[in-house]
């Protein structure tokens, strides 16, 4: 799905992550190319294969790969990862002790 070098598979794939973390970054951040930090390399190289990969239709792709997914379990959220206010577990519920409750005739 993801273009790269025939013959280059570790190469590429690694590549490819790199660069594909690259543009997320900076969509997740709202950043300029030029802010991308130097840990993904030269800003002008990703912006022009981002380029590439958006005439070539590779995200189109990707999207559409991803979107055909029925499960999506990958996007749901459960509680495991959802953190909690520090005073929403542990507290003492309303609960009355049988001796607070009066009875009426």
């Amino acid at each position: 799905m993801l273009p790269g070098r025939s013959g280059h598979v570790g190469v590429t794939a690694k590549d490819n992550r790199l660069f594909v973390d690259a543009v997320l970054y900076r969509y997740r951040a709202g950043i300029a190319w030029r802010d991308l930090p130097e840990r993904f390399g030269d800003f002008r190289v990703i912006h022009l294969r981002h380029s590439r990969w958006s005439r070539a239709g590779v995200w189109q792709r990707v999207f559409q790969a991803l979107s055909e997914d029925t499960d999506n379990e990958y996007a749901m959220i459960d509680s495991t990862i959802v953190r909690a206010h520090q005073h929403s577990a542990g507290a003492k519920g309303g609960r009355r002790k049988p001796s607070d409750v009066v009875a009426q005739d």
